[in-house]
């Protein structure tokens, strides 16, 4: 993985503005520790910061190509996992290639079929070709947005990259964020809109869409969307046909030129991946796959399950590693870690996010980074298969709203009457909520439960799913390390969307789809654990460090904080116990502890960024 920026401006001579657009790439220095390169032209600057994954001596960037006078120009960030198919057909086409990179094939493959050419590439990816004939800009992003790709337009400039923080290290760009930006990050939390950048005048080029600027104006064109269709296959044929997906897709993603491990908690999702991981591994190889955990010092100790965590990770992680035969490295991560690293994951995605949740992957991967470059992880199954709680319980079913932000009213409790007046949440969400549902494309004929699921996989992989894809981006590139999700292959999740409800819940059971798929893979007390999140520190040391951090914030006159909160509701919050740091605040996604990091996330992004509040 990579990290891209660039500058378009039809007004300006951009030859003499490398230190400007360099500075742009200096801020995804993480993200691309191993190289740099910058390309300019008269209106355009491109600049990239490399991960060496796939080719180190012929994979270097910007990128260039010519055919008779038309030169090409690529910056890119992902990786493509149909590069042998891709390259072999352009070779048919009379192409040569001059190494063994996907950055070429991509490249090469767009001179052939122009725009066109996302329909063909399997993979994660966000990229910019610039056409020097035609003077044109060409940005593209993968399907589901696993890669990041922001952007700002003023007049006749348009400035990209791979980060917000990117777009800010250019003089034009201000960090400033308006009613609209503020009701994002009270109202909907980490769940942004998708395109919204938060900050003023900044946009997220939406998955699944590629842009267009040159000097007719900038284009937008959405080139992929969830398509509803009758289902033809019966169960015997869906499980095996998710079977074969779900090992193509990791067997696929296991490419690269440098170590790749994976990302193992003992569920369903992350084993299934280890186990077709592991299996074509030793086709190849007499070494172990290297697996990870991540858990926290004395959670055993005060560990309480619950419904949403019904166990703790640890037992099964050892169960999976020796039975798959995995060399297996537990990370434990100690609460002060926890809590200095909230500023850290604050900086990495550019806004308050999912508080000790995002730091802990963070320290997770900084760890696994020491010995790995790329990895694999499990993210985004239960989006694909249904298998949070919010799918199977009559309240969010029925709930006229994001099943996340059934605890709105209790969260607004904390905000400020200006603030409330100012962002109106309620409105604001419950808007964003319609605009939401107004895109799901119906099956004809569906009956108005069958619609409501439908409904509720369409919220899920639009706008939870992409908060979680964010996490995951920002926190394993803040530490350069790559990570791949293969249960976002587009061809599982085309699939999986036109399977009813009743397969994928068959054998009564949250996933049952793909627990069938996995019969004979992984042992049957695996298959049949329940659903348990990414977790969290239960050491009450977490609770009281944070309590202390947002008490001192809240003392501080200066805090740009304040005034956007109930000062008096907050303080009584940091002096009770029990029921009120334990009762959900987003669906059950985050409690006190993680409530009162929000907030201190919220304070360091204010300051770090000096925010000006529009």
């Amino acid at each position: 993985m990579c990290g891209i920026a660039g500058w378009i401006d039809w007004e300006a001579n951009l030859t003499h503005q490398r230190a400007t657009v360099e500075a742009m790439g200096d801020t995804l220095a993480c993200r691309g520790p191993d190289a740099a390169g910058t390309w300019l032209s008269r209106h355009v600057a491109l600049t990239h910061r490399r991960l060496i994954v796939v080719d180190p001596e012929g994979g270097n960037q910007p990128m260039i190509r010519e055919r008779g006078n038309q030169t090409y120009v690529i910056t890119y960030n992902g990786e493509l996992y149909n590069t042998p198919e891709l390259r072999r057909e352009l070779e048919q086409r009379g192409y040569f290639f001059r190494g063994h990179s996907d950055t070429e094939v991509l490249l090469v493959a767009f001179m052939e079929w122009g725009p066109e050419c996302v329909h063909r590439l399997n993979g994660i990816f966000a990229f910019a070709i610039w056409s020097e004939a035609d003077q044109s800009l060409f940005l593209a992003r993968d399907r589901l947005g696993v890669k990041p790709l922001f952007f700002t337009h003023q007049g006749n400039t348009l400035l990209f990259a791979s980060e917000i923080k990117s777009l800010l290290a250019h003089p034009a760009v201000q960090p400033e964020v308006d009613a609209e930006g503020l009701a994002e990050i009270f109202g909907l939390g980490p769940a942004r809109t998708p395109g919204h950048g938060v900050f003023r005048g900044i946009s997220e080029l939406k998955p699944g869409y590629w842009l267009i600027y040159d000097r007719k104006g900038m284009h937008k064109h959405q080139y992929w969307a969830l398509e509803s269709r009758p289902h033809p296959d019966d169960l015997t044929t869906t499980v095996a046909t998710v079977r074969q997906l779900v090992q193509d897709a990791v067997e696929r993603q296991l490419v690269a030129d440098v170590p790749v491990c994976v990302l193992l908690s003992g569920g369903l999702d992350s084993s299934a991946i280890a186990a077709f991981a592991a299996g074509a591994l030793a086709q190849t190889s007499s070494s172990p796959l290297n697996t990870y955990s991540v858990d926290y010092v004395d959670n055993e100790r005060y560990f309480q399950p619950d419904d949403f965590q019904p166990n703790s990770d640890t037992q099964w992680v050892w169960r999976v590693s020796k039975f798959l035969g995995t060399k297996h490295h537990p990370v434990v991560i100690d609460t002060p870690q926890l809590v200095d690293s909230l500023t850290t994951a604050v900086k990495a995605r550019d806004l308050p996010g999912m508080a000790d949740v995002d730091a802990s992957l963070y320290l997770f991967c900084r760890e696994i980074k020491k010995e790995a470059t790329v990895a694999l992880s499990g993210e985004c199954a239960d989006e694909v298969f249904g298998g949070y709680p919010w799918f199977h319980r009559e309240e969010t079913l029925t709930a006229q709203t994001f099943p996340w932000s059934l605890s709105l009213r209790e969260r607004l409790s904390i905000l400020s009457p200006e603030l409330l007046k100012l962002i109106r949440p309620e409105e604001y969400v419950a808007e964003r909520y319609r605009e939401a549902l107004a895109e799901v494309p119906y099956l004809s004929g569906e009956n108005p439960d069958e619609a409501r699921m439908r409904q509720m996989f369409y919220l899920n992989l639009t706008r939870w799913m992409p908060t979680l894809l964010d996490r995951k981006d920002r926190m394993s590139m803040a530490v350069g390390l790559e990570v791949r999700v293969p249960f976002c292959d587009h061809r599982l999740v085309e699939y999986l969307w036109n399977v009813p409800w009743s397969m994928k819940k068959c054998d009564g059971r949250e996933k049952g789809l793909l627990r069938r798929a996995l019969v004979g893979v992984l042992p049957e007390d695996v298959l049949m654990r329940r659903k348990s999140p990414y977790p969290k520190t239960h050491n009450p040391a977490y609770l009281e460090a944070v309590r202390k951090w947002l008490k001192e914030i809240l003392e501080d006159s200066a805090s740009p904080l304040l005034p956007l909160i109930n000062v008096d509701t907050v303080k009584a919050m940091t002096k009770q116990e029990g029921n009120l740091l334990t009762r959900p605040w987003f669906g059950q996604l985050m409690t006190g502890p993680q409530l009162f990091a929000y907030l201190i996330q919220i304070d360091i992004w204010l300051r770090e960024y000096r925010v000006s509040i529009r």
